[in-house]
């Protein structure tokens, strides 16, 4: 069940991409979730306004909290969304000396990235959004909602194509496949 408390409307304050005209999705996911890593490549082929919000838990793995911070630190620099297509394009590259690299790669300025993932700021913003998933009713990553209602079928839709993956023996797919079942077109 899904809770009443939190609005599912486009803030000022959110990260979005898409056209303004699109149905919006709203999605509450965790950067070192694989389904998340799915179904950001599943909605960038379509056509939606996305809007990423954290549900980083801390329970589920222990670098979704720092690499949240991270996320929000980059964004201060105006690099949210190359920072998120960066780290869900490798997941495997999420610990510290791989995300100072990715700041340098895309040309922010280190010691602000960790003055800012380190300040209270980031912090509250991370633990807010989370607490809003989970008042939202958000209980798993990816979790969606479209023009303000859960869409469970955005969800499902990336669990089966990733099991799928899963069955297809390994000579039926390419390099990338083998390597990262998630991360298919």
């Amino acid at each position: 069940m899904y809770g009443p408390m939190i609005d599912q409307d486009e803030h000022d304050d959110d990260h979005a991409r898409g056209p303004s005209d699109a149905p919006l999705v709203i999605v509450y996911a965790d950067f070192t979730c694989p389904f998340c890593a799915v179904a950001h490549e599943r909605l960038s082929d379509r056509h939606v306004r996305r809007v990423f919000r954290h549900l980083a838990l801390k329970a589920k793995h222990p670098r979704a909290v720092p690499v949240a911070r991270a996320s929000e630190a980059a964004a201060l620099q105006g690099a949210f969304w190359a920072f998120h297509d960066a780290v869900y394009a490798d997941q495997s590259r999420i610990e510290d000396p791989h995300l100072w690299a990715l700041v340098e790669r895309l040309g922010l300025d280190l010691d602000r990235f960790e003055a800012d993932r380190r300040s209270d700021a980031v912090a509250d913003r991370v633990r807010r959004q989370t607490h809003e998933a989970v008042l939202a009713g958000a209980m798993t990553t990816p979790t969606f909602f479209r023009e303000g209602r859960p869409d469970q079928a955005l969800y499902n839709d990336v669990v089966r194509q990733r099991e799928a993956a899963k069955r297809r023996p390994a000579t039926e797919r390419g390099p990338e496949e083998r390597q990262n079942t998630y991360e298919q077109s």
